[in-house]
């Protein structure tokens, strides 16, 4: 009540705030989001999950900087992948068929499932290894007549 009376009165002391740790704007850039591998799977979990989507919590993998986005823990038998080696990790992630499977040094499994490439291009992490491959159109005599009558 006497603290009531003292602003309404006018005579409540002010403090002002310090600016230092006044904002969480130092949170947001991209260079603080990088992952720290030396970690248990709950933690990786939780900051992937926390920086997901802005700015993207990312690592280097074969020498470019990769974002991961929609992590879960995965708790389950170490699924069939193929090896991804990791920057800074100390067991190797996989890819499977449901995304990217990384490890916390407590053994445990993160499920990443969308990977973003430096000149912004995002994939499922399961499609890692067929990302460069393209597939040529191959078309059947009919529908290359069609083509040329449309040309």
């Amino acid at each position: 009540v006497e603290a009531v009376h003292l602003i309404a009165d006018g005579k409540a002391p002010r403090i002002p705030q310090p600016k230092e740790g006044a904002t969480y704007e130092g949170i947001q850039k991209k260079e603080n989001a990088e992952i720290s591998w030396d970690q248990p799977a709950a933690v990786l979990h939780n900051w992937i999950r926390g920086h997901d989507k802005v700015p993207g919590a990312w690592t280097t993998i074969n020498g470019q900087v990769v974002t991961f986005y929609g992590s879960s823990l995965f708790d389950a038998s170490v699924p069939a992948g193929q090896e991804l080696a990791i920057k800074g990790a100390s067991r190797p992630g996989l890819v499977t068929k449901n995304g990217l499977v990384v490890f916390g040094n407590d053994g445990k499994m993160v499920l990443v499932r969308n990977l973003q490439f430096e000149d912004g291009k995002m994939i499922p992490a399961s499609k890692y290894f067929s990302s460069n491959e393209t597939t040529a159109l191959e078309l059947t005599e009919e529908e290359k007549k069609m083509a040329e009558d449309i040309r």
